[in-house]
């Protein structure tokens, strides 16, 4: 059947004189303005109180009084539907049943249907495709709305209060009734398509975003502009020079606005509304702007039938709405798509055929909002600072393969005339090996390790810190751009609602100790440190718990290398030389498998702390939950890493006294090139693995794949669906979609980038390039997401990028620590810059080799430790080599350190220590050297402030001749002016010539 009959079927229902009820509407629902005299009660109340706005309104002017019209009122219902049961209004835009006034938001809920109309459902049978459909819809609707969520304007639920459904109703009838004492209109919708939903949806009408958008101090641009001129200076010329050769790189979003004209923006007053361009009222708030002001309404109205105050947040909280948004604009595709920013979006900007572009980010943030605005214009700066270093990292390790064959260590280790026997690698199973089969690891460190190393260690160190003066000029400009310059924290961040419930919870046990408390003192009641103590130990403790299963994950991993290492040379393997590489790689693997693995674990556990610790405010939630995440995900990724950099290697001991863990598994070595090439195949699978699967497949590849399961699930083909999309309300559209679940997922994920590409880079410089191709699939895979899968998230303000900043200076600082003892001490760069200006004989590298190596007495092995094939070779073995500074066992001191380790430890002190300060005070010349604030920015702000002033300058002025004149004409046309006469000095005649 048609969903035209069954609309009219649920119509016809939903009017008869039999049916019940439904459970989930609400008594304060459309059909309440029925009468003239509940309409006129309903005005009144709503013109003259409104409680959740503290303190007295201002009387507005007359533009302003919320005068009878019929477009104020909600349409009831019934009158949706025309006498045949069609629809009166079409189903597009998203509007009020009138076609007239916008919807600014949606509150959903769910229903339970009358039995009438499950009976008249059930008519429909096997053939009803689109209630299928629909049914598995609902149930992914429900279980996304159901997830923790960031936002709580989305659905934060961390509290889970069961309710029952005549309780909700309740609730929503008394918060929907104090809604309207606001002032916001509301038309309840619960015959849509999707069974066991209904909408409420709100409208702001123009009064209201009047009052809200002068209580918010919202900066609106005003009808005086000015020019914007350049700087004259070298700096700018080359900018604008840049930007004239960029041009066909930037989106055709806005071709016909002047970019050198710029409207003086300030905060919205009522009684300075001639200072605005209100020709336009549908324009003037623009939905971005209309939903901010409604959530903001929505967040301060209380619901008090409860034994604590309910916000918007708190009923979300506790399910008594299953969700809340706003809605996009329009559609993206059809033939019916009207022009609207979500369409440029989707044409300029979530296009992989684009991403050679610039993004648009004056529009993102005008369909988005700031917060979101600032993540890509961040993500945008990042993308192009990877450039260069893409390119100094390509030209470093080209260098390296150029190199590699006039390398002198690795032709000697290569050079089979040499025959140097080396120790087993392993107790029994190994025996010894010839020192010429690691050729091709010793040629194959060389690409790393290598003297450019060092060199490109030093310019991403200074690369960091132009990339956080950039940023900070880009962040400055935009803030000029956006009119965010005289924006602060200072505005009210509303307590969440687990916030709220602890408290009350606190204020019922303190009553009965005193029943005599004053209401005022409630008030005071709040959570201390000594509440929050219980759930502080229990997140130190389960931190510190976490990191040390991340510690032991990583030495199971180290027991599988050794262990699986001696089965392989035990077993009958046919390319023994391979063995090494079967290890690494498979070990990378399972690394990287875990990482992916505890991510996700780590995400949900950080949340869970953070919820038990119960911050007061959105903003303190979101900067503790950053904190935990960012500390166990970084301890995830990097602990492998640092292990291989740091640790591999110097825990083993020597031949004959080796180190020994769990009984009989000895400490790996590193090759006799060092373990620089395995720090590179564990930071190279790692980064690229988890870009690709945890990055670009899971975002990617999941939507797709449950999109194909709804599709299968509910028998409809593509051409179906397309026709059903077409019917439905914007706001049913926006249901189906994702909820928003913050910022912190898209940050998170490119913060762990950073610090893989600055903190190990030495080891690595291929690195920036993996990550700018990484960034330019990111970049088109967010916008798609966030335009096409995604409900629109609240325009939130902000003026910076908050906790990330500091996590991101944080971590270029680190890395120049890091990459410093990853030079000393990991790579052979200082032992190799010892030797030719210390102990070569002519000054070359010739001999580095066998100067690296150590001799050992075979028959000063433990017992039981000796190889069990030892003559593997062909030949006795009496002596064997291993790599370390020890003295000879014909020594008077056999197998001590020798004076070379110490003469090398004190040179990787050394450079350490010199590397670091070089660095560190070259970044903060480079810091001192840029100004935070662009000259041009500073001498516009301050131009602004001069023209502000001049501009109420102004305006006082002409309201002073204005009150003057009156008062001229006032005196004029007083009928005692004709026989008064003004006072006058005594030496002049009286005269009324020029009086009028």
């Amino acid at each position: 059947m048609e969903r035209h009959d069954v609309v009219n079927e649920l119509a016809r229902s939903v009017n008869h004189p039999d049916s019940a009820e439904e459970p989930g509407s609400s008594s304060l629902s459309c059909e309440h303005y029925g009468s003239p005299q509940q309409e006129v009660t309903a005005t009144m109340r709503r013109n003259d109180n409104y409680l959740p706005v503290p303190g007295e309104e201002k009387s507005p002017d007359v533009d302003f009084v919320n005068t009878k019209d019929t477009s104020d009122e909600s349409i009831p219902m019934k009158n949706r539907y025309a006498d045949d049961g069609s629809l009166r209004y079409p189903r597009q835009g998203p509007y009020f049943s009138d076609g007239q006034r916008r919807v600014d938001y949606v509150l959903t809920y769910q229903i339970q249907k009358p039995n009438s109309i499950r009976r008249q459902s059930s008519r429909f049978g096997d053939n009803n495709f689109i209630q299928r459909f629909w049914r598995s819809l609902n149930i992914r609707s429900r279980r996304a709305d159901a997830q923790p969520k960031e936002d709580p304007e989305i659905a934060a639920q961390e509290q889970q209060t069961d309710y029952h459904e005549d309780d909700k109703r309740f609730r929503r009838e008394e918060f929907e009734e104090n809604i309207r004492e606001t002032g916001l209109e509301l038309e309840m919708d619960e015959r849509t398509t999707i069974p066991g939903i209904g909408f409420m949806k709100v409208h702001a009408p123009w009064n209201i975003l009047c009052r809200e958008a002068e209580f918010m101090k919202l900066k609106m641009p005003t009808k005086k502009s000015y020019e914007v001129k350049q700087g004259s200076n070298l700096v700018e010329k080359i900018r604008l020079f840049i930007h004239k050769v960029t041009a066909p790189l930037h989106p055709k979003v806005d071709p016909n606005r002047p970019q050198s004209v710029k409207f003086l923006s300030h905060p919205f007053s009522r009684e300075k509304q001639h200072l605005f361009d209100l020709s336009d009222r549908d324009k003037f708030f623009d939905s971005k702007t209309r939903s901010s002001i409604v959530y903001e309404v929505l967040k301060r109205t209380r619901c008090t039938r409860a034994k604590y105050s309910m916000g918007i947040t708190s009923l979300l909280a506790n399910g008594v709405y299953t969700s809340a948004y706003p809605l996009h604009d329009g559609d993206i595709e059809g033939a019916n798509a009207e022009p609207n920013d979500r369409k440029l979006l989707y044409e300029q900007w979530a296009s992989y055929s684009f991403f050679y572009k610039y993004q648009p980010i004056g529009l993102i943030r005008k369909y988005f909002g700031e917060k979101v605005g600032l993540y890509f214009a961040w993500l945008g700066v990042y993308t192009q600072m990877l450039i260069p270093a893409a390119i100094v990292g390509v030209i470093v390790f080209l260098y390296g393969c150029a190199t590699v064959d006039d390398n002198i260590p690795s032709m000697e280790i290569c050079d089979p005339r040499h025959n140097i026997t080396m120790c087993p690698l392993c107790d029994r199973a190994c025996s010894y090996w010839k020192l010429v089969t690691a050729c091709g690891t010793a040629r194959a460190s060389h690409l790393f390790d290598n003297p450019a190393t060092v060199f490109f260690s030093i310019f991403m160190a200074l690369w960091a810190v132009l990339f956080m003066e950039h940023w900070k000029r880009r962040q400055m400009r935009l803030n000029y751009i956006w009119d965010l310059t005289g924006f602060g924290e200072e505005e009210q961040d509303h307590n969440r609602a687990e916030y709220e419930f602890r408290v009350m919870r606190k204020t019922i046990r303190k009553e009965p100790q005193t029943p005599k408390i004053e209401e005022s003192e409630k008030v005071k009641v709040k959570l201390t440190c000594t509440d929050r103590l219980p759930a502080y130990l229990t997140t130190m403790v389960t931190m510190v718990f976490m990191i040390l299963v991340t510690f032991a994950i990583v030495f199971g991993v180290i027991l599988y290398r050794i262990s699986i290492k001696a089965a392989l040379h035990m077993s009958t393997y046919s390319d023994q030389s391979n063995i090494r590489a079967t290890v690494k790689g498979t070990a990378a693997v399972i690394n990287l498998v875990v990482i992916i693995i505890l991510d996700e674990v780590y995400a949900a556990i950080a949340r869970w702390l953070t919820t038990l610790e119960v911050p007061k405010t959105d903003k303190s939630f979101e900067d503790r939950l950053i904190f935990k995440t960012f500390v166990l995900k970084f301890a995830n990724a990097f602990t492998p890493i640092v292990y291989l950099a740091f640790f591999r290697g110097r825990l083993v001991g020597r031949p004959g006294n080796y180190l020994y863990v769990i009984g009989s598994y000895r400490m790996e070595e590193c090759a006799h090139a060092g373990c620089l090439m395995e720090l590179c195949i564990q930071l190279c699978i790692t980064m690229l693995g988890k870009q690709l699967i945890q990055n670009n497949l899971f975002e990617i590849g999941i939507p797709k794949l449950k999109k194909l399961l709804r599709r299968r699930k509910s028998d409809l083909d593509s051409k179906q669906e397309e026709e059903l999309n077409r019917s439905l309300y914007r706001h049913e559209k926006d249901h189906i979609l994702g909820p928003f679940v913050g910022l912190s997922p898209e940050y998170m994920e490119m913060i762990i980038q950073f610090g893989m590409v600055t903190l190990f880079v030495a080891s690595f410089p291929l690195a920036p390039l993996f990550a700018l191709l990484n960034n330019i699939i990111e970049i088109r895979l967010d916008a798609k997401k966030f335009v096409m899968e995604l409900r629109r998230p609240i325009a939130a303000k902000a003026k910076d990028i908050g906790i990330w900043y500091n996590l991101l200076r944080g971590l270029s600082k680190v890395a120049v620590i890091v990459n410093a003892f990853v030079i000393s001490f990991t790579s052979d760069f200082i032992p190799r810059l010892v030797y030719q200006y210390m102990f070569s004989v002519d000054g070359t590298m010739h001999g580095f080799v066998d100067h690296t190596l150590s001799y050992f007495n075979v028959s000063h092995f433990q017992p039981g430790t000796d190889p069990l094939q030892p003559l593997h070779l062909g030949y006795s073995v009496e002596i064997c080599r291993y790599k370390d500074y020890r003295e000879p066992p014909w020594s008077s001191t056999p197998y001590e350190l020798s004076k070379e380790f110490w003469v090398i430890l004190a040179a990787r002190l050394a450079f350490v220590v010199v590397f670091q300060n070089v660095v560190m005070l070259m970044s903060d010349f480079v810091d001192w050297l840029i100004p935070d604030i662009p000259k041009d920015i500073s001498l516009q702000i301050h131009k602004e402030k001069i023209l502000m002033v001049e501009l109420f300058m102004k305006e006082e002025q002409g309201k002073r001749l204005a009150a003057r004149d009156n008062h001229n004409q006032d005196n004029c046309n007083s009928p005692s002016s004709a026989n008064q006469s003004p006072p006058r000095p005594r030496s002049r005649p009286v005269s009324h010539a020029n009086c009028c």
